[in-house]
């Protein structure tokens, strides 16, 4: 079982505060999303590109569940993972932290890019509505909420371990 499960939007800095977090732990890190690359050796994109996001889905849900099986470390998950209700089942009883952040932080880190599928057209707007359906779902899962706006990597990491009462190891 996982020390920590990071959940959030797309360019939050889940695989960032996750390896930090790992290093300050000591343990292993696994980010669902790069699994799913490898395992398909193409891009997030070009998966929904060439096969929408109903089979993106579907791969991404093995991914957590295997993640959440077999890892023992620090496991960050892709922004859409919680919208899948067997995934949110598998999230009860584990240490998971929502790192969030407002639109305009979202701007400012990711510029909204049209590298992210589901940001292809309008991305604030897109942003926003992924939002508005995803937060409550973050929010319910999660046994820690931290965010991330207008703050860096060490201090997001140490308010996490601060937040899980999680001693470095």
């Amino acid at each position: 079982m996982p020390v920590v499960v990071l959940i959030g939007p797309m360019g939050v800095g889940k695989s960032t505060v996750g390896r930090l977090l790992a290093e300050h732990l000591g343990v292993g890190y696994r980010d669902t999303d790069e699994d799913i690359v490898a395992a398909e050796d193409r891009t997030i994109a070009e998966i929904f590109l060439d096969e929408g996001e109903p089979a993106f889905r579907v791969k991404e849900k093995a991914a957590v569940r295997a993640a959440l099986a077999e890892h023992e470390g620090v496991v960050a998950l892709g922004g859409g993972a919680v919208m899948d209700p067997d995934t949110r089942a598998l999230l009860a009883g584990q240490r998971v932290v929502y790192l969030s952040m407002e639109v305009e932080e979202a701007v400012r880190r990711t510029g909204l890019n049209v590298a992210r599928p589901l940001l292809a057209v309008n991305p604030r707007k897109q942003w926003r509505e992924l939002m508005d359906a995803r937060r409550h779902l973050y929010e319910e899962v999660a046994t820690a909420v931290v965010a991330t706006d207008g703050r860096g990597p060490e201090e997001v990491t140490q308010d996490v371990l601060d937040a899980l009462e999680l001693k470095q190891g």
